[in-house]
C-alpha cells in the first residue's frame, strides 16, 4: 500500500506543479488565481471532511475514498473551467470595487448576472480577496522559512555534536563532517561568486551583499570559536545566507548571453551504425510516427506545461516545503519527546500544544502547498515584470509583491536570531534534541 501512497503523492505534486503555472500562462492572471483558489478550496473542504467525520463511522472510509478518487477528475475539470471562465482579463488596473460598482455594470440585464456573471460581485470578491491574501502572505511565508531554516540548522548541529562526542567512531565522524562542511562552504562561495558577476547589481546592492556576508562570516567564526556552534551549523548558516542572496538577484538563469546554436553537420551518406542496429531504430521511428494524434497532443501539452516552470520557483518551493516539514518533526522533539519524535508525525492527540497545532496544520497540508506555490509564482511573475520580461503581469493588475524586501528582512532576522542564540546559549547544548538518545 505504501507504493500506492508514494505514487499518489508524486502524481499529486506533479499535477499541481504543472497545472497552476499553465493556468497563469495560458489563461492569464485572473485564470491562475481562480484555479489555485478553486484547488485550495477543494482540498480545504476535503481536509475538513476527514477531520469532521468520526473515525469509527462506517461511511467515513467510503466517503473519503470516493472523494479521494474524485480528485483526479476534479483537477482537470477545474482547470478547464478556469480557462473557459477567466481567460478574458479586465482592462486596466482598476480594483474590483470599481469594476463591480462602476457604470459599466449597467449593461447587465439581471441581478443574477450582476452577482454571478463575468466580473460580477462574487467573482471579483473571491478572486480579489485571494489575490490580497497571497500578497499579504508573502512576508509570513518568508519569515517562517527563515525561522524553520534556523531550526533545521541548529538541529543538524546538535545531531552532529552528539555523533562526535558520544558515538564510538568520533574521529571518523569528525573527519567526515569537516569534509562535508568544507564542501558546503566551497559550493556557497562559488554561488556567491556567481552572484557578484550579475550585471544588474549596483553599488547599493554590492554594499548590502558585503555587509551580509561580513555578518555571516563573523557569526560563523563566533559560533565555532565560542564552542556554542560547530562547523556544520556555520556552513549551513552561510549556505542559507548565500541562497537568499541568490534568490534576490537572479531567477536561476545564466547571466551570460545565450549563444546561437550552430547548425548540425549534414548527415553522412552511409548509416553511422550497422544495418542490424539501424533496422530496429527505423522500425521504432515509423511506429512512433503513426501513433494517435491524442498521444502527440498529450506530449505537446506536457512539454508546454514544463516550459512554464522556472527552476527558481521549483527550488524555492522544494526548499520551503522541506524546512517546514522538518520543523514539524523538530519542534515536538525539542519540546517533549527528544530525538524519538523525529520518526513520529505531529497529531491532534499530542499532549503538547505546539504538537497539536502542527498536527492540525498537517491535515491542511495540500491547501498550504497550493498557497505557498501560488505565492512563489506571483513573486516570480512580479520580478520578471520588473525586468521587462513580463509586461502581461503588470498589464493585468499584478504589482510587486515585495518579495525581495522581505528576503532581506528574512536574512537579517535569521542572523539576528542566531546571534541571540549564541549570546544567550550555554556552552553545552547537548540537552535539547539528543537528550533521549541512548549511547552504549
Amino acid at each position: 500500500m505504501w507504493v500506492l501512497r508514494v505514487f499518489s503523492s508524486v502524481t499529486f505534486l506533479t499535477s499541481i506543479i504543472l497545472s497552476i503555472p499553465l493556468a497563469f500562462d495560458v489563461g492569464g492572471r485572473a485564470c491562475g488565481l481562480a484555479f489555485s483558489l478553486a484547488l485550495a478550496s477543494f482540498y480545504f473542504y476535503y481536509s475538513i471532511l476527514r477531520l469532521a467525520t468520526p473515525h469509527t463511522a462506517r461511511y467515513r472510509w467510503v466517503l473519503i475514498q470516493l472523494v479521494g478518487w474524485m480528485q483526479w477528475a476534479v483537477l482537470p475539470t477545474l482547470l478547464i473551467w478556469s480557462l473557459n471562465r477567466f481567460s478574458v482579463e479586465p482592462v486596466g488596473d482598476s480594483s474590483w470595487v470599481e469594476r463591480t460598482f462602476s457604470g459599466k455594470r449597467a449593461d447587465d440585464t439581471s441581478v443574477p448576472q450582476w452577482l454571478f456573471g463575468p466580473d460580477g460581485l462574487v467573482e471579483t470578491i473571491t478572486v480579489g480577496t485571494w489575490d490580497k491574501l497571497l500578497r499579504w502572505s508573502t512576508p509570513v511565508f518568508q519569515l517562517c522559512e527563515g525561522f524553520c531554516s534556523l531550526l533545521v540548522i541548529q538541529a543538524a548541529g546538535q545531531i552532529t555534536r552528539w555523533l562526535v562526542n558520544r558515538s564510538g567512531r568520533s574521529d571518523s565522524w569528525m573527519i567526515g563532517l569537516l569534509v562535508m562542511s568544507a564542501s558546503i562552504i566551497s559550493s556557497s562561495v562559488y554561488f556567491l561568486w556567481r552572484v557578484s558577476r550579475f550585471p544588474e547589481i549596483g553599488n547599493v546592492d554590492a554594499t548590502l551583499i558585503g555587509i551580509t556576508i561580513t555578518c555571516a562570516v563573523f557569526l560563523c567564526a563566533w559560533g565555532i570559536g565560542s564552542g556554542k556552534g560547530n562547523p556544520v551549523e556555520s556552513s549551513l548558516l552561510f549556505a542559507y545566507v548565500v541562497l537568499c542572496l541568490y534568490q534576490i538577484f537572479t531567477d536561476y538563469k545564466s547571466s551570460a548571453p545565450v549563444e546561437p546554436l550552430t547548425p548540425p553537420p549534414p548527415a553522412p551518406d552511409f548509416p553511422p551504425f550497422p544495418p542490424i542496429v539501424m533496422a530496429p531504430y527505423t522500425t521504432l521511428m515509423q511506429v512512433l510516427s503513426v501513433l494517435p494524434g491524442a498521444i502527440h497532443a498529450g506530449f505537446n501539452f506536457i512539454a508546454a506545461a514544463l516550459s512554464t516552470i522556472t527552476p527558481s520557483v521549483i527550488i524555492s518551493l522544494a526548499y520551503r516545503l522541506f524546512v517546514l516539514y522538518a520543523s514539524t518533526r523538530i519542534i515536538p522533539a525539542v519540546r517533549e519527546s527528544g530525538a524519538r519524535a523525529l520518526s513520529q508525525e505531529a497529531s491532534l492527540e499530542d499532549s503538547d500544544g505546539a504538537g497539536q497545532i502542527l498536527g492540525l496544520l498537517s491535515w491542511f497540508s495540500p491547501s498550504i502547498l497550493i498557497t505557498v506555490y501560488t505565492s512563489l509564482l506571483m513573486q516570480h511573475f512580479a520580478s520578471t515584470s520588473g525586468e521587462g520580461n513580463g509586461d502581461w503581469w503588470t498589464s493585468q493588475g499584478g504589482g510587486d509583491t515585495g518579495g525581495n524586501l522581505w528576503r532581506w528582512i528574512n536574512v537579517a532576522g535569521t542572523m539576528g536570531m542566531y546571534a541571540l542564540e549564541l549570546y544567550l546559549g550555554k556552552d553545552d547544548l547537548d540537552d535539547g534534541l539528543t537528550t533521549h538518545w541512548k549511547a552504549d
